[in-house]
């Protein structure tokens, strides 16, 4: 495995404002993650103007499926803000802010007098220190999974609650139990489906956040090994 300490730092490292980045450029993680989300809520309105997701609207479908996106829209939005900060900070980084300075002066203030495996080893806390703040995000992304299997589990509970096996042989009651069966069967696939669609939606978010915390730790290496 290559030491991020292997490579000469200081001749790769040129802060943005000598270069003349644009903004674009500057703001890039944050375009990603717009264009990501913009595409995938396009394919939300297609499938709903489908009439897809009607089926997510069914009485008790709408409680479950209501539970699984109101904590997919916070993980989103949690993932937005990190990404947010995250942008800010490398591009603070680039141009050798106040920020920056502090962040790299307190890295440098450890790696200083220390030797070379000492100062790899104090990288590798860095890195895991801010792999740390980002781990709640994927944490959410999983959620959504298990929430989806609580609905599945909903589901056939319900749709066994309606069969009757004494009653099989009347008519008017298996029309009932065919009803409850088919209820119960849409809980649990749709609450399935919803918790498993949601789960790649934020966890493609989650790398995207994940890039950037590796090009923000980078940044805060090779600025501190410039100073």
């Amino acid at each position: 495995m290559v030491s991020i300490t292997s490579v000469p730092l200081k001749k790769r490292y040129k802060p943005a404002g000598g270069q003349g980045g644009g903004l674009a450029h500057n703001y890039l993680l944050i375009l990603r993650f717009a264009l990501i989300n913009g595409v995938a809520f396009a394919l939300v309105v297609a499938a709903w103007l489908q009439g897809w997701l009607q089926g997510l609207f069914e009485p008790v479908t709408v409680i479950l499926s209501g539970i699984i996106f109101a904590v997919f829209v916070y993980g989103l939005g949690l993932c937005g803000l990190k990404i947010w900060q995250t942008s800010l900070a490398i591009n603070d980084m680039k141009a050798g802010g106040k920020t920056a300075s502090a962040q790299a002066a307190r890295h440098m203030a450890v790696a200083r007098s220390r030797s070379g495996e000492s100062r790899a080893i104090q990288i590798d806390m860095l890195r895991l220190k801010l792999s740390h703040r980002i781990q709640i995000v994927r944490h959410i992304s999983n959620m959504l999974v298990f929430l989806g299997l609580i609905g599945t589990v909903i589901g056939f509970i319900i749709a066994l609650s309606g069969v009757n096996p004494e009653a099989v042989s009347q008519s008017e009651s298996v029309a009932a139990m065919v009803t409850t069966l088919i209820q119960g069967m849409s809980v649990a696939l749709y609450t399935t489906l919803l918790g498993a669609v949601l789960n790649v939606w934020l966890n493609i978010n989650y790398r995207l956040l994940s890039t950037g915390a590796i090009d923000m730790i980078s940044e805060i290496v090779a600025f501190g090994e410039t100073r």
